[in-house]
């Protein structure tokens, strides 16, 4: 008699080489989750065939997509990729989940939302956004629930990690302890969300097989000001190099929400910011006092 076992089915992650895709795997790794993680040039989300070869290569028991356009003001001028990259790619993931009966996770953005609340937005307010990338999310939000209403679409937002330097936390902290000017808005208020509490809880949500829009951002509004000086008293640097300004002083093609709080009529999932963001701080200042010569990045918030 054979005791072979049957292959194991991995997760299937589009988007390898961006902050999600990497953070994924290096979740997955930890939970020991077999995963399977592709760049754009092994899956290119927006080709239906291949797509089709890549799950029928893997044969997978979900997909994560992680891949998209993240350059909000680059979206402004380069529509076309946005929305081919943001809203045409994952609605043909959801089509061949659907197809395939494969469980099925995409993120969208707190820019789904025009600022025009007072309190935290929640799964069932109306999106209305203000920018090209914003509405690349709405329609991908529409479009993949159009397709598989069974799939799980995570709306998320302003990321902060000490697994890479392409955040505004490390930025700002960069800046810091370089004696540097840092520059922040003062006059928006969003929800930052650490990245490996979002990974986490996602696949939580995944392997318990949820369904639909879901809001996870940590607890906590701040401005993009007020966020960098508290990481800068949390590492013991003098907040004087954090210089307020108005969102519109920057001079963005892509106009922000002044107000895209993130709150959840499922329950707050996540823990607090301050919480998360002691920790993030702890590792990214090892980190930077471990590397004295690096030179100055410039971040994109």
């Amino acid at each position: 008699m054979s005791t072979a076992q049957p292959p194991v089915q991995p997760l299937l992650i589009a988007g390898a080489k961006g902050t999600l895709g990497r953070a994924f795997q290096r979740i997955c790794a930890i939970r020991g989750i077999d995963a399977v993680a592709l760049s754009r040039h092994e899956l290119d989300i927006t080709d239906p065939l291949s797509v089709e070869k890549a799950l029928s290569r893997y044969s997978p028991w979900a997909v994560v997509n992680a891949a998209g356009y993240v350059r909000v003001d680059e979206a402004e001028t380069h529509f076309k990729q946005c929305y081919h990259e943001n809203s045409v790619g994952p609605a043909i993931l959801a089509a061949a989940c659907a197809y395939r009966d494969v469980h099925f996770l995409t993120f969208s953005s707190d820019l789904v939302f025009d600022g025009s609340k007072s309190a935290a937005y929640v799964e069932n307010d109306t999106p209305c956004p203000l920018n090209v990338y914003g509405n690349s999310k709405r329609l991908a939000e529409r479009d993949v629930l159009r397709h598989m209403p069974q799939a799980l679409v995570v709306r998320t937002s302003a990321f902060f990690s000490h697994w890479d330097e392409y955040n505004f936390v490390y930025a700002a902290l960069h800046a810091g302890y370089h004696k540097q000017a840092f520059e922040a808005p003062d006059n928006v208020l969003i929800s930052p969300t650490y990245v490996p509490d979002l990974v986490n809880v996602s696949l939580d949500l995944l392997l318990d097989e949820e369904r639909g829009v879901w809001h996870l951002a940590n607890q906590g509004a701040y401005t993009w000001a007020d966020l960098a000086r508290l990481a800068a008293d949390m590492a013991r640097l003098d907040t004087s190099f954090v210089v307020p300004r108005s969102m519109q002083a920057f001079g963005l093609p892509a106009a922000r929400p002044a107000y895209s709080v993130l709150g959840s009529r499922q329950g707050n999932l996540l823990p607090t910011v301050e919480e998360r963001l002691q920790q993030c701080v702890s590792e990214v200042m090892t980190l930077m006092k471990a590397s004295p010569e690096e030179e100055p990045m410039a971040v994109a918030s």
